[in-house]
C-alpha cells in the first residue's frame, strides 16, 4: 500500500443491544441463568471503499447512517464484525469532544500523552508545543487541567494537536462545528495546507457547501450501506434529493 491509502473491504459492523438490561446488582444476580433479550444492530453492511492517498474524501448521510462508526473503524477504535480495514501511514483523528484527553491532566500533559499514543517522541511534541498553543489560542490555560475547559477549548486544543503532528492520514468528525466561525476558518485553511503537503483527509459533515468546496470525492451512506461514491456535486445532489423526498414522504404520512 501507498502512504496515506485507506482500503475498506466488505466491512460490516454489528452492535449487540441488551433490550432489558438489569438496573441493579441484585436484579442481575436474580437473572443468572435466564436468557438475555439481546438484539443485533447492524450499523454498517458490506461496505467497500478505497480512498486514494493525498485525497480529501467526504462522508455524508443522515444521522445514524454509520458515518462516525466508519471513521472509528478506520481509526482502529472499533474492529469490523466482518471484512477488513487497512491503512498505511501515521494517523491522527478528531472524532469526538475531548477524545484522547485525560480530564485530570493539564493541556500540556495531554499534548504529550496524545503524542505518545501516536508513537511520537516527547522531543517531537515539545518542538510542536508552541505551534499547538498558538493554533488552539488557549494561552495560559495550557497548564490547567482540561476538566475545567469549555467545549470550545477542548475542540481547539484537540484539533491543534491533531493537525500539528504531521499526520499522513487525518480523520475529522463534525466536532469542529463546535468552534466559532474564526476558528472553523483556520481549521479549513490548515486542512488545505495539509492536503497540499500530501495528507489524506477524511471528513464527516452535514455541510453540503463545505463538502463541495473541499472534497475530491464524496461517499453517501444510508442505513449502514454505501449508496454511491464519486464526484462531490453529483453525490451530494443525489443525497439531498433523497433526503428531500424522505421529508416529503414523512410530511405526507402525517397529513
Amino acid at each position: 500500500m501507498t502512504t496515506g491509502e485507506i482500503t475498506i473491504s466488505d466491512v460490516s459492523k454489528r452492535f449487540r443491544l441488551d433490550r432489558d438490561r438489569p438496573s441493579s446488582l441484585k436484579e442481575a444476580i436474580l437473572r443468572i441463568g435466564q436468557t438475555a433479550d439481546i438484539d443485533d444492530f447492524w450499523v454498517l453492511r458490506n461496505v467497500d471503499l478505497h480512498i486514494e492517498p493525498d485525497s480529501f474524501f467526504g462522508l455524508i448521510g443522515h444521522n445514524g447512517s454509520g458515518k462516525s462508526t466508519l471513521l472509528r473503524l478506520i481509526a482502529n477504535i472499533h474492529r469490523p464484525t466482518t471484512g477488513e480495514v487497512t491503512t498505511e501511514g501515521r494517523m491522527s483523528a478528531l472524532l469526538e469532544l475531548g477524545s484522547g484527553f485525560h480530564p485530570d491532566l493539564t493541556g500540556r500533559e495531554n499534548v504529550f500523552l496524545n503524542g505518545t499514543m501516536l508513537g511520537l517522541t516527547r522531543k517531537h511534541m515539545a518542538e510542536a508545543m508552541d505551534d499547538i498553543i498558538e493554533f488552539s489560542g488557549i494561552g495560559d490555560f495550557i497548564d490547567e487541567p482540561v476538566k475545567i475547559y469549555s467545549s470550545g477549548m477542548y475542540v481547539r486544543l484537540g484539533f491543534a494537536v491533531a493537525v500539528n503532528v504531521n499526520p499522513e492520514i487525518l480523520l475529522v468528525d463534525e466536532v469542529i462545528a463546535v468552534g466559532d466561525e474564526e476558528f472553523q476558518r483556520r481549521c479549513m485553511d490548515h486542512m488545505h495546507r495539509l492536503r497540499e503537503n500530501g495528507t489524506t483527509i477524511v471528513l464527516v459533515s452535514h455541510d453540503a457547501a463545505l463538502m463541495r468546496s473541499l472534497c475530491d470525492r464524496v461517499g453517501w451512506l444510508d442505513h449502514g450501506r454505501l449508496v454511491e461514491v464519486g464526484d462531490p456535486d453529483h453525490v451530494i445532489d443525489a443525497y439531498l434529493a433523497h433526503a428531500s423526498q424522505d421529508d416529503g414522504d414523512t410530511l405526507t404520512a402525517r397529513d
